[in-house]
């Protein structure tokens, strides 16, 4: 059974996705940090030929605090029809624009109170689109109890009681985790190697790692599918 571990991010880019579809656990690890100028209350698409972020307010973001603890700003009227507005004018023209736009619009009007659950959400529900079957799980729900563990035991620990044999982290955690430790704990370890293989956007100069947003507005599920296998494990 192989395990996965990350941060939730809003809409992530295509690697996300192809490590999602990697493993037969995948579990949200909701009670770190929270990572400004990071993924989890942004991400970029495709804006007349450029990239663009799209933000989610957010109340009094800080390092110092949980990604569970961060709130989604209701101090605007603006959000999310402006975001919604930028995501139409940007693919209103793309192939699969009507296939998948009201899948992004359910998932902003939900009313989701902190960015940790809108960004599992957009996680899950275009996870469900490209029929990737996977268990998610939440690190502040179901693993509390490893909360404050180092890191590399916190992840053995949690794929050994899942009862999992193989944990697979993205490709910048080679710097961090050693394969050799996990391996001595009974654990395999591998990084996955996303290849970002080029598709077509409107004709223009290709822009690569953007929002899986752009990816399912530009690709049909079969080509999707084939983009999703295109990664190796190292």
């Amino acid at each position: 059974m192989n395990v996965a571990i990350m941060q939730p991010y809003l809409f992530p880019y295509l690697g996300y996705f192809q490590l999602v579809n990697a493993v037969d656990i995948f579990i949200f690890a909701d009670d770190v940090n929270f990572i400004k100028r990071g993924f989890i209350n942004r991400n970029r698409i495709l804006f007349k030929d450029e990239e663009r972020y799209l933000t989610v307010p957010c109340v009094k973001i800080s390092q110092n605090k949980l990604i569970n603890e961060i709130q989604i700003s209701t101090e605007t009227n603006e959000y999310p029809e402006n975001i919604l507005h930028t995501i139409e004018q940007a693919y209103a023209k793309a192939p699969f624009f009507t296939d998948v736009f009201p899948i992004i619009e359910s998932i902003f009007h939900s009313n989701m109170g902190s960015i940790s659950t809108l960004a599992a959400s957009s996680v899950k529900s275009i996870s469900k689109y490209l029929e990737i079957n996977v268990d998610f799980q939440f690190s502040s729900t179901s693993f509390s109890h490893t909360k404050g563990q180092e890191k590399s035991s916190r992840l053995i620990n949690i794929t050994k009681e899942l009862g999992g044999t193989t944990y697979i982290n993205s490709i910048g955690g080679k710097s961090i985790y050693n394969k050799k430790y996990f391996e001595s704990q009974g654990i395999i370890l591998n990084f996955l190697e996303s290849e970002l293989t080029l598709y077509t956007q409107f004709n223009n100069k290709y822009i690569s790692g953007l929002s899986i947003i752009d990816v399912i507005m530009f690709n049909s599920l079969e080509s999707i599918n084939k983009l999703l296998k295109n990664y190796k494990l190292v």
